[in-house]
This record gives structure tokens, sequence and C-alpha cells, in this order.
């Protein structure tokens, strides 16, 4: 049978995120310059992801219809027999249809 968790592990692991929030708080509210990069590369990633989802709530449509294929067939729109392959060009109605090995 297995044994449930102890509160040992469970208070381990409280602490441990407590102790990295502390140091995280400390770290924001410091004037250090690695700190001003990363609150100006989360603004960006934050203002990036606003931006895309804001473009896709209005331009989603547009682009979801452009890549939709409709009508029937094997792809959408285009028929499932494919006409003219296989013919060379030039060729006349009276001759046969050449092959790779001609």
């Amino acid at each position: 049978m297995e044994e449930p968790w102890d509160f040992e592990f469970l208070s381990r692991i409280a602490d441990g995120c407590l102790s990295f929030l502390s140091e995280f708080v400390e770290d924001w509210l410091a004037n250090d310059m690695r700190v001003s990069i990363f609150k100006i590369l989360l603004s960006w990633l934050i203002f990036s992801l606003l931006a895309i989802h804001f473009a896709w709530k209005v331009y989603g449509n547009t682009v979801n219809d452009m890549y939709y294929r409709q009508g029937s067939g094997q792809n959408g729109g285009t028929s499932d027999i494919t006409t003219g392959l296989g013919r060379c060009r030039g060729n006349t109605a009276g001759e046969p249809f050449k092959s790779h090995r001609d």
C-alpha cells in the first residue's frame, strides 16, 4: 500500500516556494540592471501577446476564410480528375501520349 504524503515533504515544497517568491520580490524591487532588462523583456512579451490576441480577434475570421477550402472534391475546391497531366506540349489530337520512356 502506498504511504500518504507526509507533511514534511509538503512543508519543504511550501518553504521552497516562499523563499523563491521572497527572493524574486527583493530582486524586483532592487534597482539592478538585470531586473530592469527583465522588466523590459517581460513587458515586451506581454505587449506582443496582447497585440497578437487583438489582431486575431479582428482579422482571425478573414485569415481563416482565406485558407478554408470550399466545395467538393479530394482537396476541397479541386476536382478528383486531373486533366492534361502526362501530355507533352505541342501534341496534336492524332498523336499518342508520350511517356517518360519515349
